[in-house]
């Protein structure tokens, strides 16, 4: 199944009703800035998939819990874009991301190269790259490779293991940072 702007909008009703709740998909190419969080207990995050376009703008955790229907808008939007396949993505993960834009004193706005990766895409660029993990946790919805617009890549790693929260690893020559829920770590690749 192709994933267009129209299809990811119209999906089950997971995205209906997300300005209520504090979040939206944007058409690529629309600009409008990042809400703060609001109250000081709530986390918001703007990710863009850079292989479909999408965007997501959307507050995942409020209060004292995560929002589901924002964690489901995070699950299709970083879906295997290859085969659309959808995994569960760790709500920590996105902790993650959050805690990193905090501690650079920016907007927390990523944009992704690779979130979900299904066993066969793994596989699949296993054999072409020596840089790809067999046990990845990307299979596991847990590891994502982001930039961030006006943040150096070596910058964003750097203050990621700053935090000593998960692994990172820094791609200089393909320009990303690998972040993960796994146990903390670092490499380069």
């Amino acid at each position: 199944m192709i994933w267009t702007r129209r299809r990811l909008l119209g999906t089950g009703g997971a995205m209906a009703g997300m300005t209520a709740f504090g979040g939206w998909v944007r058409p690529a190419g629309a600009r409008e800035p990042i809400r703060a969080a609001t109250g000081g207990s709530g986390k918001r995050i703007s990710l863009k998939n850079l292989h479909t376009g999408e965007e997501l703008d959307t507050e995942f955790f409020r209060g004292q819990a995560y929002v589901s229907d924002s964690l489901n808008a995070i699950q299709v939007l970083l879906r295997d874009f290859r085969n659309d396949e959808q995994h569960a993505i760790d709500p920590k993960l996105m902790d993650y991301l959050f805690d990193v834009a905090q501690h650079l004193g920016v907007d927390p706005a990523f944009s992704v190269i690779s979130g979900y990766r299904s066993p066969q895409t793994n596989e699949r660029l296993r054999e072409r790259s020596d840089g790809v993990a067999r046990h990845s946790l990307h299979l596991e919805g847990r590891a994502i490779d982001v930039r961030m617009a006006g943040v150096a890549c070596d910058v964003l790693a750097g203050r990621a293991l700053e935090l000593t929260q998960g692994g990172v690893g820094y791609y200089r020559k393909s320009d990303f940072v690998h972040l993960e829920t796994g146990a903390f770590r670092t490499w380069k690749g």
